[in-house]
């Protein structure tokens, strides 16, 4: 037997949230470019210093994009996510950052510079 679908009316929690759909998505512009195979995304809303949310699979790596022109993995807890994100996927998103330095470089100025 199919499952009974419900005829109830939506309750009050439904239409507070169609009044506050921020609470779910981003507003805001977006940038990203895919190179080798990873998406690297600038949110404006981001904080400096400089960098690149790097996503591979179901791991996301945040990126530091430094003044002397090198990469590194971000210096806080949530650098890598999940926690037990495989290793192997971190060092791929930071070798390609590294090769495309200058344009995740020009990404972010493109984002900040005109938000």
């Amino acid at each position: 037997m199919w499952p009974r679908l419900s005829r109830r009316r939506p309750g009050p929690l439904y239409w507070e949230f169609l009044k506050e759909p921020k609470l779910l998505w981003y507003y805001g512009s977006v940038g990203s470019l895919r190179l080798d195979g990873i998406r690297f995304v600038v949110y404006s809303n981001d904080h400096p210093p400089r960098h690149v949310h790097g996503f591979l699979g179901e791991t996301e790596a945040i990126v530091d994009l430094r003044a002397d022109g090198n990469v590194a993995l971000a210096g806080r807890r949530d650098a890598v996510r999940p926690a037990d994100a495989k290793r192997s996927d971190v060092r791929r998103i930071l070798n390609v950052a590294a090769m495309h330095f200058e344009e995740l470089a020009a990404l972010w100025r493109s984002i900040h510079d005109n938000a």
